[in-house]
């Protein structure tokens, strides 16, 4: 285990051997595996590019062997950030197999959320696209290497240039297996404070994951995966997505974006039959299939998760798509619930699934710790074979959302029913879910504070029927008050990622503080709920 990482107890990481949840796999294995019982069926599908299990898995290790001769070794950490594309799964699965640590970022990020990530890693290695959306990444890692010494090397997908070089490729290398219980890769927290944390995933925990997650969605190796959201992401990644699927012998289908006009048409000429999304993107399909042109009729399973849904809207997207709605609930930090395929009508309308685990531990406790009793509504506490025990580098953190017993505390306010079945409230933590992407308020308002023209701010979320929240900054103004467009434009300048820029301005002589002196945020939004109402009467008048 990396030092800087929280492992779980040896009894508790002997019940998981011995319970069969841990199998002492590899996540490099897993497709070396898969490609010999599977080795001539199609595992990759990107626009007319169609790769086999047995090419991916001799692009993978030549990919190894090439990291490896460019002085890669095991337990470095590399930085991982691409769109959409098949080399995001062959490069994960070289870097497994060398035993080096993939460290996920966002496609949306810039030079600010990189730095945190290489320096909080010690990263030495990025990889990258050349150009994507007209951004120049290769760009973008020179100016990362001059301020981080410990950034040796700097690889893209695509057009080298200078000393940025291309993927490597060499024979392959006969490579020592890595250890199932060290860490795989690490995701990203959503980042309540600040810029976000290193989730670490362990091949032990993760190949659990997938294989179960797979299983629960009765996956088989005639399904067809579309990977519509970022490939990055958990969700898309491993519950089941990529590596679920390729665990069963399936197909992934990699899409450029999530939009309809770009998937509906993948869905009807490769007969996708799973896919995962979020609320906002959902609704969007449901509007467009009544118009679509393009036969969705493969589908079988559509995944959403990410943020909360009327009811009335979840009602209607299974028969607006054709397809059984599973309703999810997930975090990069391990807990998954999922419900069932063959789920009553009201099991899927009205809570979001039992655990997918039965090692999943889940706790609903108030403000004191006492444990509630079913149906009342506390802080949700889990533990289990695929959630993880800390977070990278951060035991002042840990210390704060980890119990004694190694229960994480989750942040969000839940019930369980009689059943077992998780329903979420709202959340503790000041996280703001805007399209699916998480936004620290925290992180928002530190940049607001730093323009001039900024004495003071807050964040909130505020509901949107078509992203479930967007970002409000109240900001107390020194001197001539900021625009929004100038509060946006100066922290784009800075390089931060276009989704956390605020979406409206409240310019406030002051902020409300509650009885000890902090920024009163339910104030706030009560405030912000009321002006929301006399607008709306405004409209109508």
């Amino acid at each position: 285990m990396l030092e800087g990482c929280t492992p779980w107890p040896e009894r508790v990481a002997a019940e998981y051997r011995a319970q069969g949840y841990w199998r002492g796999e590899s996540l490099g294995a897993l497709l070396r595996t898969a490609a010999e019982k599977f080795g001539p069926r199609t595992a990759l599908v990107y626009g007319q590019r169609r790769t086999t299990y047995a090419e991916l898995d001799e692009w993978a290790d030549r990919l190894a062997a090439g990291f490896a001769g460019h002085g890669i070794r095991p337990g470095e950490r590399v930085v991982v950030q691409l769109p959409n594309l098949p080399d995001f799964v062959a490069i994960c699965f070289a870097l497994f197999r060398l035993g080096a640590v993939p460290v996920f970022a966002l496609a949306a990020h810039r030079q600010t959320e990189l730095r945190h990530l290489c320096e909080l890693s010690g990263a030495s290695v990025y990889i990258g696209p050349a150009v994507h959306r007209g951004f120049d990444h290769r760009e973008l890692g020179q100016a990362l290497r001059a301020e981080l010494p410990h950034l040796r090397s700097l690889f893209v997908v695509g057009e080298p240039a200078g000393d940025v070089l291309p993927l490597p490729s060499a024979d392959p290398l006969d490579l020592p297996e890595p250890d199932p219980a060290d860490v795989a890769f690490f995701l990203l927290s959503g980042g309540t404070t600040a810029l976000p944390k290193l989730i670490p995933r362990t091949h032990d925990d993760y190949a659990y994951q997938c294989r179960t997650a797979a299983e629960v969605c009765e996956l088989t190796a005639d399904d067809v995966y579309l990977t519509a959201l970022p490939i990055e992401f958990n969700f898309a990644w491993g519950c089941p997505g990529v590596l679920g699927t390729l665990q069963a012998g399936g197909t992934v289908v990699v899409a450029e974006s999530p939009t309809p006009d770009q998937c509906f048409p993948l869905i009807e000429r490769e007969g996708v039959t799973v896919t995962a999304l979020v609320p906002s993107l959902t609704q969007i399909w449901v509007e467009e299939a009544a118009w679509t042109a393009s036969d969705l009729g493969s589908l079988r399973l559509v995944q959403v998760g990410g943020a909360r849904m009327k009811p009335e809207f979840v009602r209607g997207i299974g028969p607006a798509l054709g397809c059984t709605l599973q309703q999810v609930f997930g975090m990069a930090e391990g807990l998954l619930t999922f419900t069932r395929p063959r789920g009553s009508a009201e099991h899927v309308l009205d809570t979001l699934g039992l655990p997918i685990s039965p090692g999943d531990e889940l706790s609903i406790v108030d403000e004191g710790g006492a444990v509630l009793p079913p149906g009342s509504t506390g802080e949700l506490l889990t533990r289990g074979p695929y959630t993880l025990r800390g977070y990278y580098r951060a035991p002042e953190h840990n210390a704060r959302v980890f119990t004694a017993d190694g229960f994480y505390r989750t942040g969000d306010l839940a019930r369980l029913t009689e059943r077992g079945e998780l329903v979420i409230e709202g959340r503790i933590k000041e996280m703001i879910i805007r399209g699916g992407d998480k936004i620290s308020a925290g992180e928002v308002e530190a940049y607001l504070v730093e323009h001039p023209a900024v004495a003071t701010a807050a964040v909130i979320g505020v509901p949107d029927e078509f992203l479930g929240e967007r970002t409000c900054a109240y900001v107390v103004p020194h001197g001539t008050p900021p625009t929004l467009n100038a509060l946006r434009e100066a922290m784009f300048r800075r390089g931060v990622a276009e989704y956390k820029l605020p979406d409206r301005l409240e310019l406030v002589d002051a902020l409300p503080l509650t009885p000890i002196g902090k920024v009163d945020k339910k104030a706030l939004v009560a405030i912000r709920e009321l002006a929301a109402i006399r607008e709306e009467r405004d409209e109508h008048q």
